[in-house]
């Protein structure tokens, strides 16, 4: 395996000119509208479709996907590919149902909606919630996985410091712009992103066919990852039964079979992409039209992921199983799934290697920046205007949100220093799937039923988040010793540390039913119609026929891959 030659540092220097160059272009062309704290967060009404779109995918496919992802393909195999197809129809949902309640009752950020559904102290509460899990679980892992495959690319030694600094400094550059500057940026992120995407994957497939003594051809090597692994290429898991290995209770563990799409998968996907600031601040400075153009587009775009993400870690399966890239996946004796996408990246040609570590610098900076951008949105409009400078000017507003995401991407450097999280021992993937999921149910129950349901009070709401989150612990944690590994409503399996486990999935799923229906109950006790509840009209879920289009084309999709891969 070679390391990068001149051409590839030329390339990738070129890369990053032009996004740091159109990012200023695009900060000096509207820096007069840079005074109003809402366009500084929101880029209100100046992105198109597209760039939301764009950014969507760009700030959502980031090194937890490259590095994380494509170690659970390495592992599992395209069953994991079930984040992004749930994620397309997630989207349609997001659409058609959710975005209209924000946008009738111009909501601008996820603390602003509990606040006007509920009350003050289940905003507050979860504001605090959302910069925590932002800054110790997004951004440490995005800057963790990132900086531990460009490190792996480099040749390792003590350059992972180094990387992570500059990746670092490379997001505060583009955050600091603000909304509009990222929205337009991620377009080009996004370009990259897909062509070097592309690029890895043709590479990865060509080098299975070669391995094999079949040429460089990209078919037979899809083809032979089929023959040689047929297991890796199926969507469904099967439930381990008596005398399984380790190794297929790991997989059930991760992705549960037909379980996890009655419980966890759906509320993962719902949560994220439809009660998630980091998510939805794309859309929310839109109209109606252009906002949900931009998510379906978005999911859309979803579908490629499997192709980008996930065949290249199949690839490295097969070939580490068949005597390939041994040193690649464990350097320095120790072997570790989520090496698998930089050990593919190793093989490229000169040249197409500059544009994959592009592609990648891409996904983990656009990550890194639209995550800042979130802390500094939810900071400065729910915590800092509300409580401490409830009279700080629009300017002022501004300059806290900058200093905010300087803060807050130090403070990630600071705790990835040394893995202090133990991000690495956990699987990046798993590690943001499972600590997102503690909270996800009790939030995406206050959010259902808060949009839907006008009986709902706040009191449920504080009670929904308090037992979301304590029952999200229980499961995951205790569940098993109080009721041992079996009862009515789940089957825990040993997992590789010899400790009974029930599948994260399944116990956000659990933890989200019960949770549902207590804040029923405590509804019940309620008024017959909150007075906070939002006014809903039957127009606002009206989709015009060009919207359903893109509906329709997504669902035929994604049911085409499941009838195929079943």
């Amino acid at each position: 395996m070679e390391k990068f030659a001149t051409v590839d540092y030329i390339i990738f220097v070129i890369y990053f000119f032009i996004v740091a160059g159109y990012g200023y272009w695009i900060y000096r062309k509207k820096t007069s509208a840079q005074s109003s704290s809402k366009d500084y967060f929101l880029a209100e009404g100046s992105l198109t479709w597209w760039a939301i779109g764009a950014s969507l995918i760009a700030s959502n496919i980031s090194a937890e996907q490259f590095i994380g992802m494509s170690g659970n393909g390495f592992e599992v195999g395209i069953a994991v590919a079930a984040y992004e197809l749930i994620a397309a129809v997630a989207l349609i949902i997001v659409a058609v149902w959710f975005i209209p309640v924000y946008l009738k009752n111009k909501i601008f950020t996820m603390p602003q909606f509990l606040n006007n559904r509920y009350n003050e102290t289940t905003s507050l509460i979860m504001a605090v919630f959302w910069l925590f899990l932002y800054v110790f679980v997004n951004l440490t892992s995005i800057l963790y996985l990132g900086a531990i495959a460009i490190s792996s690319l480099a040749g390792g030694g003590e350059t992972f410091h180094m990387i992570m600094v500059a990746l670092a400094v490379f997001a505060v550059v583009i955050t600091l712009g603000g909304m509009r500057v990222i929205g337009f940026t991620d377009v080009i992120q996004v370009v990259v992103l897909i062509i070097g995407g592309i690029a890895t994957t043709y590479v990865a497939l060509t080098m299975v066919s070669e391995h094999f003594g079949l040429g460089k051809d990209v078919l037979a090597g899809f083809n032979k990852l089929m023959e040689d692994s047929p297991n890796h290429f199926h969507m469904i898991v099967e439930k381990p039964g008596p005398g399984a290995t380790q190794e297929e209770i790991n997989k059930y563990l991760m992705l549960p079979g037909i379980g996890m799409y009655l419980a966890g998968i759906w509320i993962v996907n719902l949560n994220y992409w439809g009660c998630n600031q980091y998510i939805t601040q794309r859309a929310l400075g839109a109209d109606l039209k252009t906002a949900r153009t931009g998510i379906l587009f978005a999911g859309l775009l979803k579908l490629l992921m499997p192709i980008i993400v996930m065949l290249p870690g199949i690839a490295a399966y097969v070939l580490y199983k068949n005597g390939a890239l041994q040193n690649e996946m464990a350097p320095g004796g120790v072997f570790h799934a989520d090496n698998a996408y930089s050990a593919i990246l190793g093989y490229l040609p000169n040249g197409m290697k500059g544009l994959a570590l592009a592609a990648l610098t891409a996904a983990i900076v656009a990550g890194l920046a639209g995550k800042a951008n979130s802390i500094a949105t939810i900071f400065t409009l729910d915590i800092y205007k509300k409580y401490i400078g409830k009279s700080a000017s629009e300017a002022k507003m501004v300059w806290i949100g900058k200093i905010t995401i300087v803060v807050s991407i130090a403070v990630a450097v600071l705790f990835t220093w040394n893995d202090t999280l133990g991000i690495g021992g956990a699987g990046g993937f798993t590690f943001i799937q499972k600590y997102t999921g503690f909270i996800s149910p009790g939030v995406f129950a206050m959010f259902l039923l808060g949009m839907f349901w006008k009986r709902t009070t706040g009191a449920a709401a504080i009670t929904g988040l308090i037992t979301g989150f304590g029952l999200s612990v229980f499961f995951n944690e205790f569940a098993t010793k109080v009721f041992g590994p079996e009862t009515w409503i789940y089957t825990a399996y040993l997992n590789k540390s010899g400790l009974y486990e029930i599948p994260f999935q399944i116990c956000m799923g659990l933890a989200f039913a019960f949770t549902l229906a207590l804040m029923i109950i405590v509804s019940l006790f309620g008024p017959k119609e909150n007075p906070k509840a939002f006014e809903l009209d039957k127009k606002m879920f009206k989709v015009e026929p060009s919207v359903m289009v893109l509906i329709v084309i997504t669902l035929l999709l994604v049911t085409a891959i499941y009838v195929r891969f079943w």
